[in-house]
C-alpha cells in the first residue's frame, strides 16, 4: 500500500514502544489505516488511497 493518503496527506508518524522502568526507548512507526477506494468522476473511474478518517468525512459530507 501507499504510505500517504492522497486527499489529506496523512502519513507515517514515529514514536517509542512502551517504555520500561529502565527508560530504554526503542523506536517504532505508527502507520495510518489506508484503504483503496474507487470513485466515478466525470464518467471515469478514479482509484485513490485514502485514510479511513478521510473516508468517514467524505461520507459525512455526502460526497461518497
Amino acid at each position: 500500500m501507499a504510505s500517504k493518503c492522497d486527499l489529506t496527506g496523512k502519513g507515517k508518524m514515529f514514536g517509542h514502544n512502551k517504555i520500561p522502568n529502565s527508560q530504554h526507548k526503542t523506536n517504532r512507526a505508527f502507520k495510518p489505516n489506508l484503504q483503496k477506494k474507487t470513485f466515478v468522476m466525470n464518467g471515469k473511474k478514479v482509484t485513490m488511497t485514502l485514510s479511513t478518517s478521510a473516508i468517514r468525512t467524505l461520507k459525512k459530507k455526502s460526497i461518497l
